[in-house]
């Protein structure tokens, strides 16, 4: 198995866990502060798995190596492996990672339960289902 499908396989292992402790709805998320804490650590831990991902592809395609994180999507959105609307997105959730990771100021648990429900877990689907379309 390559490193590429390590790589996918750890991303869907994460996306079942975290789909596994997700509460329904937002106010059962606000009111457990466990469930908060794990959702943020899976937040940091999916987007740091597909940053990984979208380096080893760079490495296998002998793509131009990236300077920051952030590039590596625009790069693969470049060499027509994802999207430039999932590009964007994948570099917004980076961004979101680096505000709960580092937390500057007050984290918005409503913003982080929103973004880990209808933005990360499908949008890091669609990561793996564009990079598989490639393979």
């Amino acid at each position: 198995m390559s490193r590429i499908d390590e790589k996918i396989e750890e991303i869907e292992k994460l996306l079942d866990e975290l789909e596994s402790i997700m509460p329904a709805d937002a106010e059962e998320y606000l009111g457990d502060f466990k469930c908060k804490a794990a959702g943020e650590r899976y937040f940091e831990r999916i987007i740091e798995s597909i940053v990984d991902l979208a380096f080893l592809i760079i490495k296998d395609k002998k793509l131009k190596t990236p300077e920051e994180d952030k590039q590596a999507f625009e790069i693969l959105c470049m060499e027509k492996i994802i999207s430039k609307e999932l590009a964007d997105r994948l570099k917004e959730a980076k961004g979101m990672r680096n505000i709960i990771a580092h937390e500057y100021g007050e984290i918005d648990n409503s913003l982080v339960f929103h973004s880990l429900t209808e933005e990360l877990i499908p949008d890091a689907k669609e990561f793996i289902k564009q990079i598989r379309d490639i393979k």
